[in-house]
């Protein structure tokens, strides 16, 4: 099991926002390579990247900071405003290893589908519920799909990943809903990144024993937490064999 360092960017800098609001935003760093570095000293293998500005707006538009965050030694995992073939393919040149596509996939079928067939497993689809239903745009939006119904429908079209958030949980370092996660693992045979309100190294050890029992659980994102000190990920990667 991996454990994904998160990096949020906003105006270039990283940031973390409580449950997704724009108007409930932290700022950690300036420079987004600074913590990248950090995690892939630390051990990282991965970090997952969300271009917050991208993710409003529905345009990436930090791609120096992605750029930046490639060349500090682990894979990229990159989310935010990936709406257009353009702007996936942009990411793949600006080093990034796997691109997440989030609010058209709820809307747009076709899409996924072209993007599966020009680029294949390097395409992960992000769903992020809250309530059990799908949140769309930045999470400003929700809509009548669940989020198990999206999971099965992206899962017969081929994707391979699936990155699942509870927008409750995200940035409060309550615990995660381990619940909703484990549904999830058993809904479909897709990888599954765990994401939203990991606070401790208990709660990441807990996903281990999740993973045990669930072949199919890739990983667990870790955003808060490591900011504000209240996890190391090197203990963490160690305490789960990483």
């Amino acid at each position: 099991m991996k454990i994904y360092p998160a990096v949020d960017i906003k105006n270039g800098r990283v940031v973390r926002l409580q449950q997704g609001r724009a108007d409930q935003e932290t700022v950690y760093f300036d420079d987004p390579s600074v913590p990248a570095r950090q995690w892939a000293k630390a051990g990282a293998t991965w970090v997952h990247v969300v271009d917050l500005d991208g993710a409003f707006t529905g345009k990436p538009c930090n791609w120096k900071a992605v750029e930046a965050i490639s060349e500090a030694g682990m894979k990229v995992e990159m989310g935010g405003g990936m709406r257009t073939v353009d702007n996936v393919a942009r990411a793949f040149d600006a080093g990034v290893s796997r691109v997440v596509v989030g609010t058209k996939a709820v809307y747009d079928k076709s899409f996924i589908e072209a993007l599966l067939l020009q680029f294949g497993d390097r395409i992960a689809v992000g769903i992020d519920a809250k309530g059990g239903k799908v949140a769309v745009r930045g999470w400003v939006n929700t809509v009548d799909t669940t989020a198990m119904d999206l999971a099965k429908t992206v899962a017969r079209m081929g994707v391979k990943t699936i990155i699942y958030t509870d927008i409750a949980r995200d940035g409060m370092l309550g615990g995660p809903n381990y619940e909703a996660q484990e549904e999830m693992l058993t809904a479909v045979p897709c990888q599954i990144i765990a994401s939203g309100g990991v606070g401790t190294v208990e709660d990441i050890v807990r996903f281990k024993f999740l993973a045990e029992k669930h072949a199919n659980l890739d990983g667990v994102i870790v955003g808060k937490a490591l900011y504000d000190g209240k996890v190391d990920l090197a203990m963490a990667l160690a305490a789960i064999g990483g």
